[in-house]
């Protein structure tokens, strides 16, 4: 026991005997029993503390991360859902303007082109 032999244990207890002398011994046994009994249950108690601390810790870590798919699939569900968003970016990306950034309503004003069934020629400005 602490690296103690029988000698040294031996010598102790002589050592209290005429120190507390025989009325007291006995009680101050069961006094020194309870404090070793109290520290052993406070280590216990401290170890098992700190494992649930590392595991809370551990599972705090995992909520975040399905927090973060949660969120990511939110707004995913959100932008597919968002038919009224989809369709007018659609139609000012594609319908509204085009190469030349021009608007349908401005082109509607300028002249139309006319429609021939003749050959264009390159003084027309088309590559044949």
């Amino acid at each position: 026991m602490f690296g103690m032999g029988f000698t040294e244990i031996l010598i102790i207890a002589v050592i209290a005997v005429l120190f507390l002398g025989p009325d007291k011994l006995p009680s101050a046994m069961v006094d020194i029993a309870k404090f070793f009994r109290n520290v052993k249950n406070t280590i216990g108690t401290v170890k098992s503390s700190i494992e649930e601390e590392m595991n809370v810790s551990d599972i705090k870590k995992e909520a975040l991360a399905y927090k973060q798919e949660l969120l990511n699939a939110s707004e995913g569900l959100h932008k597919a859902s968002d038919v009224k968003g989809t369709i007018s970016s659609y139609l000012s990306d594609d319908l509204l303007g085009d190469d030349d950034e021009k608007p349908l309503v401005a082109k509607a004003a300028q002249k139309p082109e006319e429609v021939t069934f003749k050959k264009k020629t390159k003084e027309d400005g088309i590559n044949v």
